[in-house]
């Protein structure tokens, strides 16, 4: 027989993931946005050979510090979750892969984990206490 608190457990401890890989993301953008700048990430992105590196550089940045606000907010979750999904897929294959597995050497250990999460949060949703929720509830 099923606990009848499981699936609040879940929603609330997919609610957790969702905020906290949100702040992470918004963290790593607020310092690409106002501590290494959109130039400066530009510059990075250029030596990488990413494509239209400006272009890049201002729509990675976008995509981490307002896709995790809403991740924080639970507002557009899935499309937020899926945008950093797509983000972190490529800095696994253009940065993070020749570098191997492990964090230490900048390999793919740190990136694939919020992947993986981006991709739990696109697919299952935003958990409770979300705007999501909230308006899906007033419809």
């Amino acid at each position: 027989m099923k606990n009848p608190n499981y699936a609040s457990n879940e929603s609330w401890a997919i609610t957790i993931l969702r905020i906290v890989i949100g702040v992470v993301f918004m963290a790593h953008g607020a310092q690409k946005l106002f501590q290494l700048g959109i130039n400066g990430v530009a510059g990075f992105f250029g030596a990488a050979g990413i494509p239209l590196p400006l272009v890049s550089a201002t729509i990675v940045t976008l995509v981490e510090f307002v896709g995790g606000i809403l991740l924080i907010a639970g507002l557009l979750t899935r499309w937020a979750a899926a945008l950093n999904a797509f983000d972190m897929v490529v800095a696994i294959l253009v940065v993070h892969i020749k570098n191997g597995f492990f964090d230490q050497n900048h390999g793919v250990e740190y990136p694939l984990t919020l992947l993986a999460a981006c991709i739990v949060l696109a697919v299952v949703g935003p958990g409770a206490g979300s705007v999501d929720g909230a308006l899906a509830r007033r419809t």
